[in-house]
């Protein structure tokens, strides 16, 4: 997902590339955040050993999958991936919103397409396992219009890791034009508020 300016040259694969160093920054902030909660689930300790799905993995001939290389990089752990683009090296070649239920997973983690953002979080929801985590980058204003109210009344986020330097999905080099956020659920919490960190 980007916002980036329409006079841009948008990728030959008609999706943009997730800059690595946000999503380091974002892990290592989550992982301390969530260690240091009294009665956080016991796979944080070892995200090496966890199951993890990302379902909009992306990727191409010229771009590893942003996600799984990174996870695989940092904790050695492999991730399960789908993407709906032949041209992609995902594993499993499908839409995730149309194909089925993929259980079993302790992280879902995934840049989705804004257009449909929302339905995959609340897929993923159903299919990550109990105590599991949901996470997603966003653009921040997601979490604006009346259409998606009644979705933050029943879907509020654990945590909101906001990027403090907005992201840049082109090869050019040049930032986005919207401030983006990391938004982690964990299936079986239901907080009132969501606890929100600048990364």
């Amino acid at each position: 997902m980007s916002s980036t300016n329409r006079g841009y040259d948008r990728h030959q694969s008609d999706y943009y590339v997730t800059p690595v160093q946000p999503i380091r920054d974002f892990l290592s902030a989550f992982l301390l955040a969530e260690s240091q909660e009294p009665d956080y689930i016991k796979i944080i300790d070892r995200p090496d050993t966890a199951l993890w799905l990302d379902p909009c993995a992306g990727g191409d001939d010229t771009h590893a999958m942003s996600y799984p290389s990174i996870i695989l990089k940092e904790f050695g752990a492999e991730v399960t991936t789908i993407d709906i683009r032949e041209d992609s090296p995902a594993e499993i070649h499908t839409d995730y919103l149309s194909d089925g239920v993929f259980t079993g997973y302790d992280y879902i983690i995934t840049n989705p397409p804004f257009y449909a953002a929302r339905e995959i979080i609340e897929k993923a929801l159903k299919d990550v396992n109990r105590g599991g985590y949901v996470i997603m980058l966003l653009r921040l204003n997601f979490l604006g219009s009346k259409s998606r109210f009644d979705f933050w009344q029943n879907h509020m986020p654990k945590y909101i890791f906001v990027h403090h330097s907005r992201m840049s999905f082109t090869a050019d080099g040049k930032t986005d034009s919207i401030e983006y956020a990391h938004f982690v659920w964990q299936k079986g919490t239901e907080p009132e508020f969501a606890k929100v960190q600048v990364v």
